[in-house]
């Protein structure tokens, strides 16, 4: 199938491959401290490491690039086919591949496996939570640790900002591209949303639009997932430092050891 962006013609799969692209972008240009905490986490690990949703490479490739040996795995193809030319421009040798993180097995043990950027609320049932935690407990080392983010639901903000269009200029491949993004509850009971996502080139024309589903995950529905998991303990900290979450922080941060 082919379809009109920027005056051309494209292919779908190039359109998919130009909305990996343009969100690495847009992913990289974010102020988040988890890039640093990441790599720091991983550069003491004492064996391999496993990134799970690695998406474009953002946070995998620094940690690659810091001598740790990294492995990936992303369920888009394509945002691994701009994550191995990232790292060609870099001259780095990514081991990564194509695999849905709910389900996913692997050949060696890792000593620390780590879910970045509210990654793990892309998984809107409990069972394929709970698949996550159990695949990730098998994949580690006797004494390895999963750590993973996601957002505190912050009910003001949520309030005074969804269900409303957000504008801004991404400059992409020497343009600059409006793009917009909406995010509305939809269940109400379940706590589901969707994040709706366009972006436009200069002349008017569609880069590309696409929805993703996701979940609100407050600490304590994270716990109860933690208790009936397989590891043996848990601890959650605020904002990457290592203050026990609280009230005012806007990340939370699990670490589930074996």
């Amino acid at each position: 199938m082919a379809v009109e962006r920027g005056g051309r013609v494209v292919t779908t799969t190039e359109s998919e491959r130009l909305r990996a692209a343009f969100m690495d972008t847009v992913y990289r240009e974010a102020d988040r401290d988890d890039v640093a905490f990441y790599r720091e986490r991983a550069t003491a690990a004492e064996g391999h490491v496993l990134e799970l949703g690695c998406g474009g490479g953002r946070i995998y490739l620094e940690v690659l690039a810091a001598g740790v040996d990294a492995d990936g795995i992303d369920r888009s193809a394509h945002s691994l086919a701009v994550l191995r030319e990232k790292a060609s421009e870099r001259n780095l040798s990514p081991s990564v591949w194509q695999a849905d993180m709910s389900a996913f097995t692997v050949d060696q043990a890792y000593d620390l496996i780590y879910c970045p950027f509210n990654a793990i609320q892309e998984l809107t049932t409990i069972e394929d939570q709970q698949n996550l935690l159990e695949s990730a407990y098998d994949a580690l080392d006797s004494d390895g640790t999963l750590v993973f983010d996601t957002f505190v639901p912050d009910f003001e903000f949520i309030a005074s900002t969804w269900g409303e269009w957000q504008h801004r200029t991404v400059q992409f491949r020497g343009k600059p591209v409006e793009f917009q993004t909406r995010t509305r509850l939809v269940d109400t009971v379940s706590q589901e949303y969707i994040s709706e996502k366009r972006a436009v080139w200069p002349d008017g024309s569609e880069l590309f639009s696409f929805e993703g589903r996701a979940a609100l995950l407050p600490a304590r529905e994270i716990e109860l997932l933690a208790r009936n998991s397989p590891f043996e303990s848990w601890h959650a900290t605020g904002d990457y430092t290592d203050e026990p979450l609280a009230d005012g922080h806007s990340a939370q941060v699990w670490a589930l050891e074996k």
